[in-house]
């Protein structure tokens, strides 16, 4: 392998003359980002003779430590800072942890600060609201994870997750530090729920199941009458005849005293 000095710039300033030891001869090299990576001591991975001469845009952007503190501050997270800038997952990891503290910590002072209500702080802080507001509900107040990061305006957005059944809901404070643990408010519709002192209302509205009729019920089917032959009726009992009246005979008295049988004499 043959080593290189560097001679100077070429006269437009932007590229690097080198000159061959021994021979004379003589190259030019592009500044872009490998090349003030390797200055600086970074680690790119391995390249080959045809990439040194890659432009600026066909190098992945290679982070300062500032850079990737700021975008892990913003709320990235490490692997999103790592797949996106093309950088090492441990580079990212190193100058990330201390953020990473620091996010953390912003979270938990959060959860110690009143929540703003329609009349004022409240007493309650904001992690024994939401804990009333979870358990009056019926939900798991264990089950709850806390994030916060800074926004361009130096202001935390602190972030609560929790499940409700089968989903993943998220609500969204703003964190002012100040005196007696500072204040938070809510960002969207779940954190005014969440601090909402209407405890009995759902989080989630439940929409009701319609209910659908039919038009014309069908009708129910006569059930099939078993295939047995009827027995035969039982024969009529015969009615009785009328008996013809007879004459009614007269007692011996009657006839010896000559009454009549209608009782006439």
């Amino acid at each position: 392998m043959r080593e290189l000095r560097v001679v100077g710039l070429d006269i437009d300033g932007k590229r690097i003359i080198c000159e061959a030891d021994g021979s004379g001869e003589k190259f030019i090299l592009f500044p872009d980002d490998r090349l003030r990576a390797a200055v600086r001591g970074d680690k790119t991975g391995s390249t080959s003779s045809q990439n040194v001469s890659q432009t600026n845009d066909e190098v992945p952007n290679v982070l300062r430590p500032k850079e990737i503190q700021a975008k892990i501050r913003a709320g990235a997270s490490v692997e999103q800072v790592a797949s996106a800038s093309g950088v090492d997952l441990a580079r990212v990891e190193r100058f990330a942890h201390p953020v990473l503290l620091e996010r953390s910590r912003a979270a938990e002072l959060a959860t110690a600060a009143h929540p703003i209500l329609a009349d004022g702080p409240s007493i309650l802080t904001l992690l024994e609201t939401v804990t009333t507001s979870l358990i009056a509900r019926g939900l798991s107040a264990e089950d709850t994870n806390w994030d916060a990061w800074r926004n361009e305006d130096g202001r935390w957005t602190v972030q609560m997750a929790w499940k409700a059944g089968l989903s993943d809901n998220v609500a969204h404070f703003r964190f002012t530090p100040g005196a007696h643990g500072g204040t938070v408010t809510a960002l969207d519709d779940a954190a005014s729920e969440l601090i909402d002192p209407n405890f009995a209302r759902p989080l989630r509205p439940v929409a009701a199941i319609p209910h659908f009729e039919l038009e014309d019920e069908p009708e129910p089917l006569p059930e099939p009458e078993p295939d047995v032959e009827p027995e035969p009726a039982p024969p009529a009992a015969p009615k009785p005849r009328a008996r013809k009246g007879k004459p009614p005979v007269p007692a011996w008295e009657d006839v010896l005293l000559g009454v009549r049988s209608s009782g006439q004499r």
